[in-house]
């Protein structure tokens, strides 16, 4: 027997209303699942669609296997290579910062605990069914709107959810320079929102303004030279 989760999480400014969504199907029965909070963000609704749908799953699947799709990068990159660093750091980045919403992260652990996950990454609004289902999900939460979740057999399920074809299981392998790029002591932080441009120093400030924000462009600048070459760069495209 296997598991398949659908979870996305969705949000009306960054913070701001937001929603979660997640299909479990088990044992050939589907159950929709959704909520909302008043006040959050888009990376706090896709951690909450992870634990909702974990949380609900009894202790006998232990060994069983389940398959959990997400568009996010941040919740698949997290639970399989960072959480764990954090942890041990008592929850500092490697730059020595506090690591962001610490409180769903915890929960996620505990929802994982003893359970085989395969964690695989769908492209967001594309032509996977039950992507695009708990993206519906979320959404009309995130904007307060009624939605009929559906709870019964597979058989009867409107949503086609065998069609993910455009799956990986991990984030793609980046270069090795990009490696070592990405472990250099940083400059700033350059980030673009409707060609509006500002340098933060540290990667969490930057990342509370680009976070969730459909538009935004942001790089990582090594020296005073990059900045300004990042800046020119953003305001001429």
């Amino acid at each position: 027997m296997s598991i398949t989760i659908f979870t996305d999480g969705a949000s009306r400014g960054n913070p701001g209303p937001g929603g979660w969504g997640a299909i479990v199907i088990s044992d050939d029965q589907v159950k929709e699942l959704g909520g909302s909070e008043k006040d959050t963000t888009n990376n706090r609704m896709e951690l909450m669609g992870a634990i909702k749908s974990l949380s609900l799953l009894p202790t006998s699947v232990r060994h069983t296997n389940i398959l959990l799709y997400t568009d996010s990068a941040y919740v698949l990159n997290g639970i399989t290579k960072w959480v764990h660093g954090w942890k041990q750091k008592k929850w500092k980045t490697s730059q020595k910062e506090d690591v962001l919403n610490v409180d769903l992260w915890k929960k996620l652990l505990k929802a994982v605990e003893g359970k085989e996950i395969s964690w695989k990454l769908v492209k967001g609004h594309g032509s996977v069914s039950g992507n695009n289902r708990v993206d519906e999900i979320a959404t009309a939460y995130a904007d307060g709107k009624k939605i009929k979740l559906y709870s019964g057999p597979l058989s009867e399920y409107l949503v086609k959810v065998d069609d993910v074809t455009q799956i990986s299981t991990h984030v793609p392998q980046t270069k090795k320079k990009d490696k070592a790029r990405s472990k250099a002591e940083a400059y700033s932080y350059v980030s673009s929102i409707d060609r509006i441009v500002q340098i933060h120093k540290t990667w969490n400030e930057c990342m509370k303004r680009v976070n969730g924000v459909s538009n935004a462009r942001f790089k990582k600048a090594l020296s005073e030279i990059e900045e300004k070459q990042i800046i020119f760069d953003f305001l001429k495209t």
